[in-house]
């Protein structure tokens, strides 16, 4: 309620040194939330994403948004820092994502190579946790280099679980940020495919966890690879293996493939844009798509009273 209202006074601060510049009526806070999500092109039913290697069939109750859109929620609406590519975005069709019960699943892509599930009997979470913590550390100390406040990783919100007959990791994180009201929640699904692994990651708040478990259940299942690109079209002769396994895709993605897991670890291709100074947790990436507190927004920005938390 706090963030509400601290952005329907921004807006109306804005709209009356508009109207003393121009001369015209302020603009009602409500209705500008309004222009920004009719903006938006929110599509249903079977989606293809980009480059034709999976596809969602959305059932009535989710939506998607393309690349381009998903970029101006991420960034305008939620004030994310730009510069991640995506595949695009799925959100709850019956839910406002500017609301304080909005969340999103941002979907994106990482080719690079098959990734082999051996590991995934076998690995001692708890550990990977700690090495996940003390990364940050010094990735925290970029994040206020650049004006955001530092994340902490709590603990696991849900712990990592493979299905192995279905080629498919998921788990969640409980995300602790410096000056935030409440700790934030990344539920993260990977579904492996011939090539790279499909990334879905759920941002949303820690009291949502319960929704958004059940409610990823039915992402899982939508989200798939398409004939050609899945994991059973792995051709040993001519496909590329990855350098990492079910361990390092907790982590973050790369870590093995950099030569840093276990002590320093890497970030994720996808988002090479960002630059991190020293030894960063593989899952550094996690602070481009998290919902926190933003530092004072810009006046050419829109934020709709939803400050990401994590």
């Amino acid at each position: 309620m706090q963030r509400l209202l601290t952005a329907l006074l921004l807006f109306l601060t804005l709209g009356a040194a508009a109207a003393q510049d121009t001369g015209a009526a302020a603009p009602a806070p409500q209705r500008t939330a309004e222009q920004f999500l009719a903006s938006l092109d929110f599509q249903q039913g079977k989606i293809a994403l980009p480059g034709g290697i999976a596809t969602l069939d959305l059932p009535p109750a989710f939506r998607y948004l393309a690349p381009a859109d998903t970029a101006r929620l991420l960034e305008q609406g939620w004030g994310n820092p730009p510069g991640g590519a995506t595949l695009g975005m799925i959100v709850p069709a019956g839910v406002s994502p500017l609301s304080d019960e909005g969340w999103g699943v941002v979907v994106t892509y990482e080719k690079d190579g098959h990734v082999k599930d051996d590991d995934a009997d076998s690995i001692d979470y708890q550990a990977l946790l700690k090495e996940i913590q003390e990364g940050l550390v010094e990735e925290n100390k970029e994040r206020k280099a650049q004006g955001y406040p530092a994340m902490t990783v709590v603990g696991w919100a849900e712990k990592p679980h493979y299905d192995k007959a279905r080629h498919k990791l998921y788990w969640a994180k409980e995300l602790q940020t410096e000056g935030a009201q409440a700790n934030g929640l990344n539920y993260n699904i990977r579904v492996l495919g011939r090539e790279g692994v499909l990334v879905l990651n759920a941002v949303a708040s820690l009291d949502q966890l319960d929704r958004i478990r059940s409610e990823m259940q039915q992402v899982t299942a939508f989200s798939n690879f398409n004939q050609g690109h899945r994991y059973a079209d792995f051709d040993a002769s001519t496909d590329k293996v990855a350098e990492y396994g079910i361990a390092a895709l907790v982590a973050g993605g790369v870590a093995a493939k950099l030569g840093f897991f276990g002590k320093l670890l890497g970030l994720l291709v996808a988002f090479k844009k960002l630059i991190i100074l020293g030894a960063v947790a593989a899952a550094s990436f996690l602070w481009k798509f998290v919902r926190r507190e933003q530092p004072a927004p810009a006046a050419d920005k829109v934020d709709l009273a939803k400050s990401p938390d994590a």
